[in-house]
């Protein structure tokens, strides 16, 4: 059967001729139709074919702030069915197409006509120096982005004009590819080839350099049909029949789940389910994970491993652990000892080959599908194990889980705050946001909150993504961009941008996007008027207690007034002081349509 593809105002066209895009749905082979039309004799340009190539993959929105070296795709993008979504920075735009990226992913497991891709449209030099913050936020988070960038003409550049640059090597550290298209010809294939990049585990962005030259020039090139995204497969055997014998050998195995789970679908995090079922394991999420890879309310589920030296080597102190899609698994600083004992067995797997055994050798490592290689080895455990040991793992789980849990409620409480003081404690603080929006999808860049989060709000898989870079700035953007992807479903969840007081700062201005197309938003803002994290890496590396500092350049005094700073970005802002205040705020700014930010006071 044969689809019509989307209509454009200006596609496909060359020498007089309109050529409308169609699908066989049945191979899913792209074809063209031509049809004479009179009316248009406009040039078709390598910008033309750029957009052109994005529509018939799927691209719906583009994340951009423009500048002249991007104007003809920019006009391009202007009569396409594309959305050339604004941004006021260019961090902002890539942090909005990473949100959406991230949110994308998950609506495409379950649809497999949902192109899970951002892309990102940047100003040459400088505007590309601006966005790599959260260009590096999305490699870490593996979001599947384009971002693009202008540039002056090839023949021009030997005269060193203002804004020149070296793109590529701006961009290579943060990457899976970077290349400039350098002829109209070689359009087609090197957009193709960055999709399929970005999209094809494990995933990341991808850059594409666009002179200006190459966007002007006349082509009749198509788009080339993209095909099918592979998996990274189902794993040697031998390696999974290996790692399946150490797990039945050991004696009280913990599974390690990184956010590789996550991304691979919500299928893969069952698969995770089963083997910690079969296997009788305590379940911990990696250091820094910032997806729900394993269900929040399991029974064996304990908790996510704080970038803490000792309570990290505490939760990895077992005779057998095994890594499933991790790649973060270390702490924000140097730590003294190794986290893992050297004669811990390791077993690895991962759809990515360079996480496999990197900080830690490999007694058993399986390249392949997180969720194919977690179930095949569920099933062989299972097979093999009995229900007697089993039941006796089971039974440790337990004891661990109730010492850890005593040990991790403390994470983000702020107990040692004076008991007179009226603001909310971060736990309070949560607490009241679970109860006012439990089905809501939220975007964290709670910071210092984020372990009241991860500790006290039981997350499903699919409902949660977090800054998993560690640079602030990336959690408001990513909130919006998240906003943008929901809108599109038949169905939108509720989303709640978890954004500190600190974060918040960076990119206020992300706000006015969120106004300017009318979203659906709700921000609330963790807000002790300063950088906690600061103050909580000073103890750790320096030593001493809070009154021997003086605290340099990490107190906001004066503080910003963010509800006023909000509204001045076209969204509703509203200060909360009180802990008995946010439930119902909450409730309220979740009914009205539009963008809101609750600036909730919490004390450390």
């Amino acid at each position: 059967m044969i689809e019509f593809g989307r209509a454009r105002t200006k596609t496909h066209r060359s020498a007089g001729i309109r050529y409308h895009s169609c699908r066989d749905t049945s191979s899913g082979v792209n074809y063209f139709t031509a049809a004479h039309d009179r009316t248009i004799m406009t040039d078709y340009t390598g910008a033309d074919l750029f957009v052109d190539a994005l529509a018939e993959y799927g691209v719906t929105h583009v994340f951009g702030n423009p500048g002249t070296t991007e104007l003809p795709v920019v006009h391009a993008i202007a009569e396409s069915e594309i959305e050339y979504v604004l941004g006021l920075h260019e961090d902002i735009a890539v942090g909005m197409a990473g949100g959406y990226a991230q949110t994308r992913r998950y609506h495409a497991h379950h649809d497999d006509s949902v192109l899970p891709l951002g892309v990102a449209n940047l100003h040459t030099t400088p505007g590309l120096a601006h966005g790599l913050g959260n260009l590096y936020a999305a490699k870490i988070a593996g979001a599947p982005l384009l971002v693009t960038a202008g540039n002056h003409s090839t023949d021009f550049r030997h005269e060193e004009p203002i804004l020149s640059g070296d793109l590529l090597r701006l961009t290579r550290q943060f990457c899976k590819q970077s290349h400039e298209v350098l002829d109209v010809s070689a359009v087609p294939t090197m957009v193709r080839r960055a999709v399929r990049t970005a999209l094809t585990p494990p995933t990341g962005p991808v850059f594409l350099g666009l002179p200006l030259d190459t966007m002007m020039a006349e082509t009749d090139a198509r788009p080339e049909r993209l095909g099918p995204i592979p998996t990274a497969g189902g794993g040697d055997a031998a390696a999974i029949e290996r790692a399946a014998d150490l797990l039945v050998g050991a004696d009280a195995p913990v599974l390690v789940v990184g956010d590789h789970v996550a991304r691979a679908g919500a299928d893969a995090v069952a698969a995770a389910v089963d083997l910690a079922e079969a296997a009788g394991t305590r379940v911990h999420g990696e250091i820094l994970s910032c997806e729900v890879d394993f269900p929040m309310d399991h029974d064996q589920w304990v908790s996510p491993i704080p970038p803490d030296e000792d309570l990290a080597r505490t939760l990895l102190d077992a005779d057998t652990v095994v890594f499933a899609g991790c790649s973060t698994n270390t702490t924000l600083t140097r730590h003294e000892h190794a986290l893992v004992s050297d004669d811990t067995t390791c077993i690895h797997l991962s759809d990515a080959v360079r996480e496999i055994g990197k900080n830690q050798p490999a007694d058993a490592a399986v390249i392949g599908d997180p969720g194919v290689v977690l179930g095949e080895l569920a099933a062989r455990v299972r097979d093999r194990l009995d229900e007697e040991t089993r039941e006796d793992r089971l039974e440790a789980v337990a004891s661990v889980k109730e010492m850890v849990e005593a040990q991790m409620a403390s994470m983000g409480a702020g107990e040692e705050a004076d008991d007179d003081d009226p603001r909310a404690s971060k736990d309070e603080l949560v607490d009241a946001l679970q109860e006012a929006a439990p089905e809501a999808f939220v975007v964290d860049e709670g910071v210092t909150a984020k372990y009241a989060m991860l500790t006290r709000w039981p997350l499903q898989p699919e409902q949660y993504i977090s800054n998993k870079g560690g640079g602030l700035g990336y959690g408001l953007p990513a909130s919006v961009g998240a906003a943008f992807a929901e809108s599109q479903r038949d169905d939108p969840r509720d989303v709640l941008g978890f954004v500190g007081d600190g974060s918040y700062l960076y990119y206020p201005h992300s706000l006015y996007t969120a106004a300017r197309h009318d979203l659906d938003l709700t921000v609330v803002i963790p807000d002790n008027r300063n950088y906690r994290i600061l103050k909580d890496n000073t103890l750790d590396l320096l030593g001493g207690e809070e009154a021997d500092y003086d605290w340099v350049g990490m107190e906001f005094e004066p503080p910003v007034d963010i509800p006023t700073n909000a509204e001045s970005h076209g969204a509703r802002g509203e200060l909360i002081e009180l802990p008995d205040e946010i439930t119902p705020a909450v409730e309220a700014a979740l009914d009205r349509d539009g963008p809101d930010v609750l600036d909730v006071l919490v004390h450390d």
